[in-house]
C-alpha cells in the first residue's frame, strides 16, 4: 500500500475513534451526567428520556444536565440505586448494550485520580458516557540482529465484542478497586499464559485516550499502555479461551494489518502508539505525524 493511502487509512481510524468530537455527533444533544455537581459523563437524549421514569434516582434534565438524586449521598447508595434501575432497563429492547451484561463493576469518577463516586456495570457505561479505563500490553521481541517483531493475539470467535479480530498480546478493563499492575499481570497470565515473573517486567510507557459514539452510546476510554519485551524463546499460549491464537509478526506486516478491518480498533491505536514511540514512524517521512499523535491522546 502506498504511504499516502496507508496514512489516510490511519487517519480514518483515528477519526472513527474520536467521532464524538466531530460535527454532527450526538455531543450537542447529550446531557452532562453529574454527581454532586461534578461531571462524570455524557448521557444521550434517548437514555435521558428513559431515566425520567426513575425520579427517586435521577433528577429530571435541567440546565443541560442529568444528576443523581442528592439524597443518594454515599458510594454504596449511589451504586445500588443505579444498578437497580439498570436491572430494570435490561428488559428494554432498545438498549442493546445491556444484552451483554458482564457482572463487572467499573468505577465512576471525574478524573482517574479522584475517589470513585460509585460503581457501574461495565455493559451500561456507554449509556452514561462515563470514563472507562483499561490496560493494554505490547508484547514484542528483539532478535540478535536488532530486528523487532510483535506478538499479536487473535480474539476468540465467541467474544462479546470484536470477535475474531487481531488484538494486543494481552489487554483488559480496569475493574473497580483493582490496580493497574495487578490487572496487567492477571491479563497476561489468563489470556496468554505469560508468567508473572515475565509480565512484571513490563514498562508503563503511555496512555491512549479517545471518545467515540455508536448505536450503543458514548465510549470515553483511556488505556494504560505497557511495553513488554518477551524472550526470543517464549511463545504465548491460549489461556482462558478469550484468544484463539497468537502470531509473531515483523513490524512491516503489523503496519500493513493496522489498516485492515482485521484489527480491533482501539488495539490498533495502541500499536500505532508503539510504532511512533519506537521510531518506526517518523516526522520526516510521515506527513500526518502530528495528526497521528494528537488522535491518540485526546482529552476525555
Amino acid at each position: 500500500m502506498a504511504n499516502s493511502a496507508w496514512s489516510e487509512k490511519i487517519l480514518q481510524l483515528l477519526r472513527r475513534m474520536n467521532n464524538f468530537y466531530l460535527p454532527g455527533s450526538c455531543r450537542a444533544n447529550c446531557f452532562r451526567f453529574e454527581i454532586n455537581e461534578a461531571q462524570v459523563g455524557w448521557i444521550p437524549p434517548h437514555v435521558a428520556s428513559l431515566l425520567t421514569r426513575y425520579p427517586e434516582v435521577f433528577s429530571p434534565p435541567h440546565g443541560g444536565a442529568v444528576s443523581l438524586n442528592p439524597c443518594l449521598d454515599s458510594y454504596d447508595m449511589r451504586s445500588e440505586a443505579v444498578d437497580a434501575v439498570l436491572q430494570r432497563l435490561r428488559q428494554h429492547s432498545s438498549l442493546t448494550c445491556l444484552k451483554g451484561w458482564r457482572d463487572e463493576k467499573y468505577s465512576v469518577m471525574s478524573e482517574f485520580s479522584d475517589p470513585p463516586l460509585m460503581w457501574m456495570e461495565r455493559a451500561a457505561t456507554s449509556l452514561f458516557g462515563v470514563k472507562r479505563y483499561g490496560v493494554h500490553i505490547n508484547g514484542y521481541t528483539v532478535s540478535d540482529s536488532g530486528e523487532v517483531s510483535m506478538w499479536l493475539a487473535r480474539r476468540s470467535p465467541t467474544k462479546q465484542t470484536y470477535p475474531g479480530l487481531l488484538d494486543n498480546v494481552a489487554a483488559g478493563g480496569l475493574a473497580a478497586g483493582v490496580g493497574i499492575k495487578h490487572t496487567l499481570v492477571k491479563e497476561c497470565q489468563e489470556e496468554a499464559c505469560i508468567p508473572a515473573a515475565i509480565a512484571e517486567k513490563a514498562h508503563p510507557v503511555s496512555t491512549v485516550s479517545y471518545t467515540y459514539e455508536d448505536e450503543e452510546g458514548v465510549f470515553a476510554e483511556c488505556q494504560f499502555v505497557f511495553d513488554l519485551e518477551l524472550p526470543l524463546e517464549f511463545k504465548p499460549r491460549v489461556g482462558d479461551g478469550e484468544v484463539q491464537d497468537f502470531y509473531l509478526l515483523p513490524i512491516d506486516k503489523v503496519k500493513e494489518l493496522l489498516t485492515t478491518d482485521d484489527f480491533k480498533p482501539n488495539s490498533g491505536m495502541v500499536v500505532l502508539d508503539f510504532l511512533i514511540r519506537h521510531s518506526f514512524i517518523e516526522p520526516d517521512t510521515e506527513s500526518s505525524y502530528q495528526e497521528f499523535v494528537a488522535g491518540l491522546h485526546r482529552p476525555l
